[in-house]
């Protein structure tokens, strides 16, 4: 027993700590039955997507890594090769969902790690936790535990698990000495359908030393066999890592190299130091004093956020993050619009990720500006690795759907005014800005009365194709070019002239009492998402109270309320700044709630959506609390707080490691 207690105190790291509970960190069930939608953990490179059956890993998702969908379809986002598959016999029994009890799942926030545990029919208390590792961008994690508490012969099982989206698989096994320790690593490695990508999977199991198991393998799975006494208790990990040709030359022997390297590393170190960077990443925090459900919501979205991309990896974030397949993982405008502001905020590098993932694709989107008859450059509506239109040729949104390039433009210039960074402004804002200029000036339709016109377009309700003067389309566009003359102006260019014409002159249709009307010809109907409302935030184009309250008026009621969550979040901003409290606590309320699924409240693009997680709505979400409660905004200068409120019952906002300088801002409840 004492040489147990002693093996178990080395292999610390094997053995799994659940951190007492603590508000707004973790969100835990323990409902075997009903709907289940999992709760996601990434690293900004692979999704890993636990399930609710013990062991089950349903997918691992890649980021940026495409192939088509279908032989005449679009491009759509791989699934990888799952190296984390495990099935758990106990006595020769498969350990079975319906066969367990005291089942608890937990996901943990603070660490980014998802905990399960349960009893198996009174012979064996087990415990593992799956962590996608932050330092290890290609490599997850699981820890396992399990306690005897009768005599019974453990048996578990690895089989890697290929999507029908691959072909050739190929499954082997090569040992390999590490530290006098016989690494048993399976390998699979196989091609996607149609464009040959190449994705290659490793895992191996990790035993303490002297644990007494053993690994045994076939051509296609790992085992490890244990007897166990009562009141033994047995710790071991599986480490797989997934590389993909995108990013290696040689992913097959690479995804090799990254299960060496843990194991060699140490499961201990592995895991300290994903623990730590998170722990960096959540120095920029938000505090809610006074709302422990809303705590835990706004960190949930936060933490989404943070999965899903990485400084320094030049990739931007789709609309359900590293979560799902949806929208076949292409990147929107809902990236610059709704995701990358309070990232801008909270996390400057992972912003400035997603704004080198437009740079890097320039020429793509030149030759697409050319090919459309237009001058400078032209973003596609969905774009994927290439850049090129990625967006499905039934829909209209790809070739209309022009206000893409100016909300690229925008967030340009709007990391230049987070940053004050002169030099980039030069180097690289300025040269982006000026062409996206260019192109609103080839885009816009000079009328006979001197005002200029943005004919066929969708709009960002895209309830409305095909119109002309769409309000969020030309507000865009009126933005991007006073932003290329200020622009300009710092970097000691020439404003072109044409740049200040056109912009103080497009068209913004009104009805007579002087509400916005959403496009020339807008009836009143129902519109899909907020669209006239932008133009007061984020554009800071209409400023005056008076019309910012009438339009909230006139369009509140006409938002499809099952409609994308994001417009909840935008009204919830602006009447926190009229400061409407309740109002504004309503609409935030309404941006997430509805869309929240069992168990873990993962949130859907819709209220009775079942497509989770939905990032786009994370990033509207948590503007509403940044930029309306807190009341924060971006200016020329950098960041200022307006005034603006608190929801009743909140006694205290705090923001922590706010901006370049990380500062925290503060918002006290009345």
């Amino acid at each position: 027993m004492k040489k147990t207690l002693l093996l178990l105190f080395l292999f610390s790291r094997f053995v799994l700590t659940f951190a007492d509970n603590k508000t707004g960190w973790e969100i835990s069930t323990s409902e075997k039955g009903g709907d289940y939608y999992g709760a996601v953990v990434a690293n900004g490179r692979i999704g890993i997507l636990p399930w609710r059956e013990p062991f089950a890993v349903r997918d691992v998702f890649l980021n940026h890594v495409f192939d088509a969908d279908g032989r005449n379809g679009v491009s759509r986002v791989l699934r990888g090769i799952n190296p984390f598959q495990m099935q758990m016999y106990i006595d020769g029994r498969n350990v079975a969902l319906n066969d367990v009890d005291d089942w608890t799942q937990t996901l943990s926030m603070r660490d980014a790690v998802h905990r399960t545990s349960f009893s198996y029919m009174k012979k064996a208390k087990v415990r593992y936790e799956v962590r996608a590792l932050r330092n290890m961008p290609y490599a997850g994690l699981i820890n396992v535990c399990v306690e005897a508490l009768d005599d019974i012969v453990l048996d578990v099982r690895n089989v890697p698990v290929v999507p029908d989206e691959y072909r050739q698989p190929l499954t082997e096994v090569q040992s390999i000495n590490v530290e006098g320790t016989a690494l048993q690593i399976m390998r699979t490695h196989a091609f996607s359908l149609y464009r040959d990508n190449e994705v290659s999977a490793s895992s191996a199991f990790v035993l303490p030393k002297n644990s007494g198991a053993s690994v045994l393998t076939s051509q296609n799975s790992a085992e490890i066999y244990r007897h166990l006494s009562a009141g033994d208790t047995f710790s071991f990990c599986l480490i797989g890592s997934i590389c993909t040709d995108r990013d290696f030359i040689d992913p097959c022997n690479e995804s090799n190299r990254q299960v060496i390297y843990g194991v060699y590393n140490g499961i201990s170190r592995l895991v300290s130091a994903h623990e730590a960077q998170w722990n960096e990443m959540w120095k920029s925090d938000i505090i809610i004093d006074g709302d422990d459900e809303a705590q835990t919501s706004v960190r949930l979205a936060l933490y989404n956020l943070y999965s899903s991309v990485r400084a320094g990896s030049r990739l931007s974030i789709p609309p359900f993050g590293l979560s799902s397949q949806g929208y076949n993982g292409h990147i929107f405008w809902d990236a610059e619009i709704w995701m990358y502001p309070p990232l801008l905020f909270l996390n400057q590098g992972m912003a400035k990720s997603m704004i080198d993932y437009r740079f890097d694709r320039l020429a793509a989107a030149r030759k697409k500006a050319e090919a459309n008859g237009y001058m400078g450059v032209m973003f596609p509506w969905e774009s994927d690795d290439a850049g090129e239109e990625a967006c499905p040729t039934w829909a209209l949104t790809g070739p209309f759907e022009h206000h893409i390039t100016g909300d690229i433009g925008i967030a340009a210039w709007n990391y230049y005014c987070m940053t004050q960074d002169r030099k980039w402004l030069e180097q690289k804002g300025y040269p982006l800005i000026k062409e996206i200029a260019d192109f609103w000036i080839s885009r816009a339709t000079r009328n006979a009365d001197g005002t200029y016109s943005i004919n066929k377009v969708v709009c960002a309700d895209e309830y409305a194709m095909g119109v002309d003067d769409n309000a969020f389309t030309n507000g865009v566009a009126v933005i991007s070019l006073k932003n290329a003359c200020k622009a300009a102006e710092l970097c000691g260019m020439k404003c072109p002239r044409i740049w200040s014409e056109v912009a103080g002159k497009i068209r913004i249709p009104r009805f007579e009492d002087g509400v916005i009307k959403e496009h020339e010809g807008y009836d009143g109907r129902g519109i899909k998402q907020v669209d006239v409302n932008l133009l007061a935030y984020p554009l800071h184009l209409v400023t005056d109270e008076r019309d910012i309250r009438k339009n909230l008026s006139y369009y509140e009621s006409r938002i499809d309320k099952n409609g994308p969550a994001m417009s909840f979040s935008i009204f919830a901003v602006q009447f926190a700044r009229l400061m409407q409290p309740q109002k504004a606590y309503e609409m935030f309320v309404q941006s997430y709630r509805p869309n929240k699924l069992p168990p873990f409240g993962v949130i859907s693009e819709g209220a009775g959506g079942t497509n989770p997680y939905f990032t786009t709505g994370a990033g509207g979400m948590l503007q509403a609390v940044i930029n309306g409660f807190c009341g924060l905004e971006i200016t020329d200068k950098g960041i200022r707080q307006l005034p603006s409120v608190l929801p009743p019952h909140w006694k205290k906002l705090t923001i922590t490691g706010v901006g370049p300088e990380k500062k925290t801002y503060t918002r006290m409840g009345k």
